[in-house]
């Protein structure tokens, strides 16, 4: 999941400096999107590493890592990535017109109301 989100939150970005977004607003959406994908990019490697260490068949010392912090980066890393991307996702919309950045924002604070209702009630 934090690949396919990565690689969306890096297409994104990269419309938003082709559409050569302007003014203050923009450049944080563009911040927020480049957040995101550097996040879901280290929580992709970091399951990674995750998943080599708790294989079974993993060499002696693979096995002796601790899974503790891949687990706690790729965790963060992934909470990280959600939030940017619906911050800029809620963000971009400003740079159109105010209609269009009611709509994002509305429907960006939707998404992190229940994102974060799913994150807790998994913890």
């Amino acid at each position: 999941m934090s690949a396919f989100l990565g690689g969306f939150a890096a297409t994104f970005l990269g419309t938003l400096l082709a559409l050569q977004v302007k003014g203050r607003t923009g450049s944080l959406a563009i911040g927020f999107a480049v957040t995101s994908s550097a996040a879901f990019i280290v929580a992709v490697v970091a399951s990674t590493a995750l998943v080599a260490l708790l294989r079974p068949q993993a060499p002696a010392a693979v096995q002796a890592g601790s899974a503790a912090g891949p687990r706690a980066i790729m965790s963060l890393c992934f909470g990280v990535g959600l939030y940017a991307l619906l911050a800029s996702l809620g963000l971009s919309g400003w740079t159109r017109s105010r209609g269009t950045g009611l709509t994002t924002s509305i429907a960006a604070g939707l998404g992190v109301v229940l994102v974060t209702s799913m994150l807790l009630g998994m913890g």
